[in-house]
């Protein structure tokens, strides 16, 4: 497209990049999911799943953004017409994830407050969801949080802000400042921690391979759910950010450099977790295995009570760990937002800050919902299913689509292959041909039949029809809706006029 912004340099788009695939999921998720999977002996399924299924997906992905140069919706209509819904349904899941995530982030910008003086007191669980979340029973919204409000709205604003300066002076200028600024915090944390008494008998827990998990089937499975959700593939982020590049870009090297930052960044918070969880540990007199948690419990319940264990500078410590939350958490939620922003500009032929007022304005007032008492278990419930029968289902239908329907592999694979400096050959279209399709369709299968049988967390039915099943149907069906609207520029809507 005409006039459409560029990244200004290569290492900004990569910066990018790794931005958005570095996330909270890097920091709370991965150290769980590699010790609870075989500890070191974990590494060999997930570093093929890497290879196999992230990489290969990566570059599909920055081919078709590039190649058809424009947001998810606009490059799979030019991909083929009837392709369109697709990138719809990708951004309705983005729209989603938005309002949530920048939940979590206002949450870590509250305890790295709360971590100078360590206001959770000795009991950071009580404090989480009774003095903090004020929490009421699953299903109930109740009143709003101040305390989670207020911070709600600092990210909003930072958020849309650097959206609203554009490609190059908003996000890439970001990305400059917060990548490194995230490395260097979590660096300094990784340092200290591993030379706290006890550190190393949580990273030989963490590293210390059980070679007998490697025969089970549910460990490759975990190791490419891992890959998939922490790559950002699958939800319109890496097309769109791809759509930005010049003419001439290595796409497969990108992708490499990409994937290859993102799995270091998780086994560095790994090493950083697994060292404090050890410290814990030891000063209790209890197992890691006592003390191991992932996601919401690790990074609210778990290592509060470690600071408070700290034998120093407690304060600072649990301002390095929080605020990288909040580093890695924002520049996930730009990439995010970033999807359906371009999207809106592409079919309506609007300007980015309308777009940005629009797009942005929605997913923050709907994120308004998280903020009240029972906000929690929205989050919690929307999260599972938008990610585990959205952003896994849209990713196993593009792969199908692209490499079996509409047989576009060959194409993709000359036109990365001009661009880049090596070249992918027959592996690459078996991986995404074959072992992708494979891997997501059989944890996608394992998903349903876990929840067709029992409620997840035993919430009430009802509550999970309307936050869970319904969210995720809805996004599929506005994929359709969009459809309906003709592009402003017909001359957007495809270069490939021809059906499945």
């Amino acid at each position: 497209m005409e006039g459409r912004e560029q990244w200004g340099t290569r290492a900004g788009f990569v910066l990018a990049a790794i931005g958005s695939a570095v996330g909270l999921g890097n920091i709370w998720r991965f150290p769980y999911v590699a010790y609870e999977n075989g500890g070191g002996a974990f590494l060999i399924p997930y570093l093929f799943a890497l290879l196999t299924a992230g990489i290969p997906l990566l570059i599909m992905e920055f081919t078709i953004g590039q190649k058809y140069r424009g947001s998810a919706p606009l490059s799979y209509a030019r991909l083929n017409k009837k392709a369109e819904w697709i990138g719809w349904w990708q951004v309705a899941i983005s729209f989603v994830i938005s309002t949530f995530y920048a939940v979590i982030i206002a949450w870590a910008i509250s305890y790295t407050y709360f971590s100078f003086r360590q206001t959770w007191g000795s009991n950071p669980t009580d404090f989480l969801l009774n003095d903090f979340l004020q929490i009421v029973d699953p299903g109930q919204l109740g009143s709003f949080v101040p305390t989670i409000f207020i911070p709600l709205l600092i990210v909003w604003v930072i958020a849309l802000g650097v959206l609203f300066k554009g490609v190059k002076k908003g996000i890439e200028f970001a990305n400059r400042i917060f990548i490194p600024l995230l490395v260097v915090m979590f660096l300094i944390l990784v340092i200290r921690a591993v030379t706290l008494d006890g550190a190393m008998v949580g990273l030989d827990a963490f590293f210390k391979p059980n070679w007998e998990e490697i025969m089970n089937p549910a460990v490759w499975v975990a190791a490419y759910g891992q890959i998939f959700f922490s790559l950002s593939i699958g939800f319109a982020i890496m097309i769109t950010y791809s759509s930005y590049l010049p003419r001439k870009s290595d796409l497969n090297n990108n992708a490499f450099i990409t994937g290859f930052s993102n799995s270091s960044f998780e086994i560095l918070a790994g090493i950083g977790v697994f060292a404090i969880i050890g410290f814990m540990a030891t000063q209790q007199g209890t197992s890691v295995d006592e003390v191991a948690a992932d996601g919401i419990a690790l990074a609210f319940m778990v290592f509060p009570e470690i600071i408070n264990s700290f034998p120093g500078l407690n304060g600072l410590f649990g301002a390095l760990f929080f605020g990288s939350l909040v580093m890695a958490g924002l520049t996930s939620l730009v990439s995010i937002i970033e999807t359906y922003v371009s999207a809106l500009q592409d079919k309506f032929k609007i300007t980015r800050t309308k777009a940005v007022a629009i797009g942005g304005g929605l997913s923050a007032l709907i994120s308004i919902l998280y903020a009240t008492q029972g906000g929690l278990w929205l989050l919690d419930t929307v999260d599972y299913f938008i990610n585990h029968f959205g952003v896994a289902l849209a990713g196993l239908v593009s792969v199908i689509a692209v490499a079996w329907f509409m047989r576009k592999l060959p194409d993709l694979q000359k036109h990365t292959n001009e661009l880049s400096d090596f070249r992918v050959g027959l592996w690459w279209k078996i991986c995404l041909g074959v072992i992708t399709p494979l891997v997501l369709g059989f944890m996608l299968y394992q998903n349903l039949i876990l929840n067709l049988t029992s409620n997840y967390e035993g919430y009430p039915t009802y509550f999970i029809i309307i936050a869970g099943w319904t969210v995720a149907i809805l996004a599929i069906v506005i994929g359709f809706l969009f459809t309906i609207f003709k592009w402003k520029n017909n001359k957007n809507s495809s270069d490939d006029l021809g059906g499945f």
